[in-house]
């Protein structure tokens, strides 16, 4: 078995943590990059040549259809020990707790809804296995929607790939770092950080637990639609909220590694696997658009009040999904992030509220300022569309009688998956022994306090 420039199978966890240490990275969203593991791998002066440099194979990899606008456009060109396309049938294979919608047992619940974090799965479980869906919408069929997971694993995927060819996984560590080998190269996702891989780039999960070795942990959004772009800045101007230098795109890194490798494709809805011979992690050298990335939250650049009343959350928008209609995301990525609270005359945790969205909220780390008990980092709430929340009593009170002086929140970091559609819940969500019963007493005890 060959091995070069990265590690393959039976990597210990000292050796992932090392090499998530090392990791370099090239900076700035949305950019053409390029890398090469090796120099003289890429071609200069054409994508194609008709004998690509040290005996490797091109291939280009389209994230966006050719003919979109070409600042929409997403592909790539890899130069890769053997190509793609030399491997043998895949087969169908189950999925464990990963599903897709239309789901099968979907319960559309209007009422609000409360889980726990997720149990620690049972040893030996791997990123892909550890997959749990909570809930979604759309169809991947259609490229439309999203769906919500969570993960929770203690082992690395040994000698195993993964790749969504039916959208984009955004990922949020909650416990516990990820280092993810792609076939781009490595990134290292820690608490605070979202790694972003695109639809249809191949990669593996090396767990990094904390101090305490218990299995790490977090939050997936799913996106079936257009390919997450920042936000447009209007009248905020031409700096603000994320900034595109921030996001860093690995550099090539690549595994030549021969034998056995189950190789693992979810498809319109289903898993599909098939055995290589090899590692499909073998990219020397590339260039393009479509690559994963990784963003840490904490370098938001938060646009707030500084006069009166709490600005409407979609300010806080790290990465959006465009639909059809402009302004309404398929899905829109939000974050709480440490911050100022500085507004006069002014109610300051977020107000009650109805929406035409629906809203999935998280917590990584501290206590969310609207709530005062029971949303803890791995849990997370569902408000679908037209739902009533916000401030549960304490929180109101607390809030409504302050003394108003300047107040730094640094101690919380809650982020929120905002969808057009309504939400569906998963059968084995809705049954969960982590869902919290009766969530609705938080709104409970709220006096009449109209004098009129």
């Amino acid at each position: 078995m060959a091995e070069s420039n990265g590690s393959g199978p039976g990597t210990t966890g000292e050796a992932a943590r090392k090499a998530a240490q090392e990791a370099a990275y090239l900076t700035g969203f949305g950019n053409e990059h390029s890398s090469e593991a090796v120099p003289g791998a890429l071609p200069t002066g054409r994508n194609s040549p008709q004998r690509a440099p040290l005996g490797l194979y091109a291939e280009q990899l389209s994230g966006t259809a050719f003919t979109e606008p070409r600042a929409q456009n997403r592909r790539s060109w890899l130069y890769r020990i053997r190509p793609s396309a030399a491997h043998p049938a895949f087969t169908r294979t189950g999925g464990a707790g990963l599903a897709s919608p239309p789901f099968g047992d979907a319960v559309l619940d209007p009422n609000r809804l409360r889980w726990d974090p997720l149990p620690d799965p049972a040893p030996g479980t791997d990123f892909l296995s550890g997959l749990w869906t909570l809930g979604g919408n759309g169809d991947p069929s259609t490229r439309s929607g999203m769906a919500i997971h969570l993960y929770a694993a203690d082992a690395p995927m040994e000698r195993r790939v993964f790749g969504d060819a039916d959208g984009e996984l955004l990922v949020v560590p909650e416990r516990g770092g990820l280092l993810l080998r792609t076939e781009f190269g490595l990134l290292h996702a820690a608490p605070g950080h979202v790694a972003l891989i695109p639809r249809g780039v191949r990669f593996r999960v090396e767990p990094l637990p904390g101090a305490e070795g218990e299995a790490v942990r977090g939050y997936v959004c799913e996106n079936f639609g257009r390919p997450f772009q920042l936000p447009e800045l209007g009248p905020i101007g031409a700096n603000g909220l994320a900034n595109p230098r921030d996001f860093a795109a690995p550099t090539a890194a690549y595994e030549d590694v021969e034998g056995a490798y189950e190789v693992v494709q979810k498809y319109c809805g289903e898993l599909w696997r098939a055995e290589w011979d090899h590692s499909p992690l073998d990219v020397v050298a590339w260039h393009g658009t479509h690559l994963p990335y990784v963003y840490d939250l904490r370098r938001f650049n938060v646009i707030g009040s500084v006069s009166y009343d709490h600005p409407d959350p979609s300010l806080f928008t790290v990465l959006t999904s465009p639909s059809d209609t402009p302004g309404l995301a398929g899905v829109d990525f939000v974050v709480f992030a440490p911050r100022w609270l500085v507004g006069e005359d002014t109610f300051r945790p977020p107000y009650f509220h109805r929406n035409v969205m629906s809203e999935y909220m998280g917590l990584v780390e501290g206590a969310y300022d609207a709530k005062a008990e029971g949303f803890v980092p791995g849990g997370g709430s569902l408000h679908t569309m037209m739902s009533a929340h916000g401030p549960d009593r304490e929180t109101y009170l607390r809030a409504s009688t302050a003394e108003l002086v300047p107040q730094k929140l640094d101690d919380q970091l809650a982020f929120m998956f905002e969808t057009r559609w309504p939400v569906a819940v998963t059968g084995q969500a809705h049954r969960a022994g982590h869902r919290q019963g009766g969530y609705d007493r938080v709104w409970k005890g709220f006096e009449r306090g109209f004098r009129g």
